[in-house]
């Protein structure tokens, strides 16, 4: 299984059963991750870690 065909089944699972109210969910859920991963590696560390 690959790591897109969750997104693929997400997605259909949306579009079938309407839950459309989960979209901003994910978003924000997946903005927060990409936040997460890209504040390890920054010299701003320390400044995002006391903002969360």
């Amino acid at each position: 299984m690959s790591k897109l065909s969750i997104f693929a089944d997400l997605w259909a699972f949306m579009r079938v059963r309407k839950k459309w109210w989960l979209m901003p969910i994910l978003i924000v859920i997946i903005l927060f991750g990409l936040l997460l991963i890209f504040a390890q590696n920054s010299v701003l560390a320390p400044f995002i870690y006391t903002l969360i």
